[in-house]
C-alpha cells in the first residue's frame, strides 16, 4: 500500500485583534515558529512501526495543494491532530474519503471524541499508536478496518519504542526535531490535556533508546536543535543525571519543559548547560496563590512554591539556561488585576521568555468535563476556539470581554519590544558572569597545576 501520513500542527487564533497585536510580537512569534515548525513525533514513531513492503510519506497540512485533484494519492491516508485543529483535519479527512481514500485518524483529541471523529474517517486508534498502527495496516489490505482500535486497556513498553522516522522530513524544513524520553506525568492539573489523556502510567523510555534516537538525528542534522517531548522532564532527576554526561558528548542544543523544581538540584542544572540545554519552559501559571490552588489534581504543591518563583528562575538563569515562563489567564481563583500582577511579576523577575495563554477546556480535560457541567462553557464542544488565545466559557471573578480585553492588553505590554530587551539583557548579563565564572575557575585549576608539578620537579 501507499501511506500517507498527514500532520496537523501550528498555532491557532481566531481573536483577530490579538492577532493584529500582540501576537506579532517577538516573544510570542519566536515561540509560534518553534511550534509551527516541530514535526509529529507521533507520526513518525508509526511511520517506524509500518510492516515492510509499504511505501510511506509523511507530510505537513500546510505543504498540501488546496485542490482536491491536486492531492497526493495514497491508499491509506493517516492524520494526527490537536484540538484546536480537529475540524480542519475531518475536513481533509472528508477530501480524502471522497476519492475512495481509506482514512485513519489518531492522536489526543481522537482519543477523547472517538465518535465524533468516526463521522469522518473509517477508522480511530485511542490510546497509544504503537500498540495498534501494525494491525492497522494489515486489516487495511485485508479489506477488513474496524472503525475503532483501542488500546487504553494496554500501556506500550518504551524499552520497545523504535526510532523514528527522521529520515522521511526535510529536514531545512524545521528549526528543531523532536524525542521523548518519557510518557504521561505523575501529577494531574485540571487543564492538562497531553499525553495523560493516552498514557495513564508514567513511564521512562531506558536511555539506550533515548540515544539511539539522538543518534538517528545526528545522522542527518550533524549539530541538531532537540526538543525533548515530555510533559515534565525532570521528574526523575537520578534518570537525567546519567543521560546528560552522555548528550554532552554529542554536542547538542536542547530545549525542553518542566517544573520549578529544576532550580533545587545545582548539580543538575550544571549538568543540563554543560550538555547543551539553552531552555527551559516552565509552568508557573499564576502570580498569585488564588490562580493556583486545586490546579493540581493530586499534590496541589503550586501555591506553597509560588513564593520562590523568583529566586528559582534566577537560580536557572546564572547556571547559563534561559527560562520560558508560562501563564495561564483565566482560572476561577484569579483576581480581575491578575494581568496587572503578571506584568509586576514579570518585571521583578525578568525570565528571558514569558508565555501567555487563555486557560483552555480541551477535548479529555478534567476542566472541559467540570466547565461542561457548570453550564459555563459557550459551546459544548468549542474545539476551534481551543488554541489556546480565545475565550471559550465564562470566568469566575470577571467577564469574558474583561478576560479577552486583559489578554490582549497584557500580550502587548508583555510582548513589545522594549520589554522583550529588557528581559533578554538581563539574562546575557547572566550568561556573562557565569561564563566569566568559568573562566576564573579554569584558570585557578591550570595554575593550582603548574604549581603541583614545580613541586615535584627534581631540584
Amino acid at each position: 500500500m501507499n501511506i500517507g501520513l498527514i500532520a496537523l500542527s501550528g498555532i491557532r487564533a481566531r481573536d483577530p485583534e490579538l492577532l493584529a497585536a500582540g501576537m506579532t510580537f517577538p516573544g510570542f512569534l519566536e515561540r509560534s515558529k518553534v511550534i509551527a515548525s516541530l514535526p509529529s513525533l507521533g507520526l513518525l514513531t508509526i511511520a517506524a512501526l509500518t510492516p515492510a513492503g509499504h511505501d510511506v510519506s509523511y507530510m505537513e497540512v500546510r505543504d498540501l495543494p488546496p485542490s482536491d485533484e491536486d492531492l497526493p494519492r495514497f491508499d491509506l491516508v493517516a492524520l494526527s491532530t490537536f484540538t484546536a485543529q480537529a475540524f480542519e483535519a475531518y475536513e481533509l479527512a472528508d477530501r480524502y474519503r471522497a476519492r475512495g481514500t481509506l482514512v485513519v485518524m489518531g492522536g489526543l483529541h481522537v482519543t477523547s471524541c472517538p465518535a465524533e471523529a468516526l463521522e469522518h474517517c473509517d477508522a480511530v486508534v485511542c490510546g497509544e499508536g504503537e500498540l495498534a498502527w501494525a494491525t492497522v495496516v494489515e486489516d487495511a489490505m485485508a479489506g477488513r478496518l474496524q472503525p475503532i482500535y483501542d488500546t487504553r486497556a494496554g500501556s506500550f513498553d518504551l524499552a520497545h519504542a523504535p526510532v523514528p522516522a527522521y529520515h522521511l522530513l526535510e529536514i531545512p524544513n524545521y528549526n528543531r526535531l523532536t524525542v521523548q524520553t518519557s510518557r504521561g506525568c505523575p501529577w494531574r492539573c485540571e487543564f492538562c490535556a497531553s499525553s495523560i489523556l493516552i498514557s495513564e502510567r508514567y513511564k521512562q523510555k531506558p536511555i539506550e533508546r533515548v540515544l539511539s534516537e539522538i543518534d538517528a538525528v545526528r545522522a542527518i542534522w550533524p549539530r541538531p536543535f532537540i526538543e525533548f517531548a515530555d510533559d515534565n522532564s525532570f521528574v526523575n532527576k537520578a534518570y537525567w543525571k546519567r543521560l546528560l554526561p552522555e548528550l554532552e558528548t554529542r554536542q547538542l542544543r536542547w530545549f525542553t519543559e518542566t517544573d520549578i523544581s529544576v532550580a533545587d538540584d545545582e548539580d543538575l542544572l550544571e549538568l543540563m548547560f554543560m550538555s547543551g540545554c539553552k531552555e527551559v519552559l516552565i509552568g508557573l501559571e499564576s502570580p498569585e496563590a488564588g490562580g493556583l490552588s486545586g490546579v493540581e489534581l493530586r499534590r496541589d504543591c503550586k501555591p506553597r512554591r509560588l513564593p520562590g518563583y523568583a529566586r528559582a528562575i534566577d537560580r536557572i538563569q546564572r547556571h547559563g539556561i534561559r527560562v520560558n515562563t508560562c501563564f495561564v489567564l483565566g482560572f476561577d481563583g484569579q483576581p480581575p488585576d491578575v494581568f496587572r500582577m503578571v506584568e509586576e511579576f514579570v518585571e521583578t523577575a525578568q525570565p528571558y521568555d514569558v508565555q501567555i495563554t487563555l486557560l483552555t477546556p480541551f477535548a479529555g480535560s478534567a476542566l472541559h468535563a467540570r466547565l461542561l457541567a457548570e453550564g459555563r462553557l459557550f459551546e459544548p464542544a468549542p474545539w476551534g476556539h481551543c488554541t489556546l488565545f480565545d475565550v471559550t466559557f465564562r470566568p469566575a471573578q470577571m467577564t469574558a470581554e474583561e478576560l479577552r480585553n486583559g489578554f490582549r492588553r497584557l500580550a502587548q505590554r508583555l510582548y513589545s519590544p522594549e520589554a522583550t530587551a529588557r528581559c533578554r539583557a538581563r539574562f546575557e548579563s547572566q550568561l556573562r558572569a557565569r561564563m566569566a565564572g568559568d573562566r576564573r575557575r579554569a584558570a585557578s585549576t591550570v595554575q593550582a597545576a603548574t604549581v603541583a608539578a614545580e613541586r615535584h620537579v627534581a631540584p
